[in-house]
């Protein structure tokens, strides 16, 4: 029960860093937490300090009595005071050896790039994070691309497939990059982190939900991530929401993604645009078709930037897209 209030935790604050305000509860899963809560009170009681702690954490972050809505309500979710690097997150992440050292060899891209996925996939602190059967995740697409798509972490099917981006957000960025007049291949596509960050398993060992990479984790993957720019080369950088976001302008950087979506940044001497995660996308799509349109218009309006920094042809057309009738 208490890994599951665990996971229950880590996403309502993913949701709520998502700009999500609602979340639709049946009434028979209120009263199955209102039970747990119950449960978890009467063992605080019993239990040491530290198991204190943990109750607290989820009572007032996570499922207040009351603050979960019926499926029929539109009540907003509970408040969430949390920093990236909750006390729970960094109790689930051993502490990190310091990020890793390097130097690149000679030799042209190709040669370079062989070189960096050998060694990032024989990373032995990002093999000893990645579970039996998955794998570390580096970066795809050409090694000649002018844009380069940095998302946050790895999720349950690109560990899988041990590429990024290959699931249902990777689908819609591929859509978007296609609507650019682009095919995947012709860019690249990354993340800051080379392993899913996990999350305690369920009794079938699989680990069901995502959480938000600490900062010492997001800190130790990123010479990687600055070793895949320095190959590449590539003219434009795309941040893909907030947490990626705050990966590469720095934690403190912004409170909230319209501070800094849809604007000019730099990171690694190239420009830089920070928009919306797909999985935002994805999201705004289940609650509305209005919500969806405004919300992929204003990340098409940052890809159109993207586009024309990069000397690329707009029709009207594409100008046009997503804008509502």
């Amino acid at each position: 029960m208490r890994n599951a209030l665990h996971v229950l935790t880590d996403e309502l604050k993913r949701l709520k860093a998502a700009g999500v305000k609602t979340v639709p509860v049946p009434d028979e899963t209120l009263a199955a937490l209102r039970q747990a809560m119950q449960v978890e009170s009467g063992k605080r009681k019993a239990e040491s300090g530290k198991n204190e702690r943990l109750t607290s954490e989820v009572e007032t972050t996570a499922i207040p009595a009351g603050k979960l809505a019926p499926e029929s309500s539109t009540s907003e979710l509970p408040k969430v005071h949390s920093t990236l690097r909750s006390p729970l997150s960094a109790s689930r992440s051993p502490a990190l050896p310091p990020p890793p050292v390097f130097t690149l060899p000679g030799g042209d891209k190709a040669t370079r790039w062989a070189w960096l996925r050998d060694r990032v996939l024989d990373d032995p602190v990002c093999r000893a994070h990645v579970r039996p059967g998955k794998k570390v995740v580096l970066g795809v697409g050409s090694v000649d691309a002018q844009i380069m798509f940095v998302g946050e972490a790895p999720g349950a099917d690109e560990e899988v497939q041990g590429e990024p981006f290959v699931g249902p957000a990777g689908q819609l960025l591929t859509r978007m990059i296609q609507a650019m007049g682009l095919q995947r291949p012709q860019v690249y596509i990354g993340n800051i982190m080379n392993w899913r960050p996990e999350l305690p398993t369920g009794a079938d060992g699989r680990q069901y939900g995502n959480r938000e990479p600490t900062a010492e984790e997001m800190g130790y993957c990123l010479p990687y991530l600055r070793a895949q720019i320095e190959v590449v080369e590539p003219a434009i950088l795309v941040a893909l929401g907030s947490t990626a976001a705050k990966g590469l302008l720095g934690m403190h950087a912004f409170k909230t993604l319209g501070e800094v979506r849809g604007r000019w940044h730099e990171y690694c001497g190239r420009p830089l645009m920070v928009t919306y995660h797909p999985s935002y996308l994805l999201r705004k799509e289940a609650e509305s078709k209005l919500g969806e349109r405004r919300a992929k218009r204003a990340a098409w309006e940052d890809f159109l930037l993207v586009m024309q920094r990069a000397g690329l042809s707009i029709s009207d057309k594409q100008r046009g897209y997503f804008l509502d009738k």
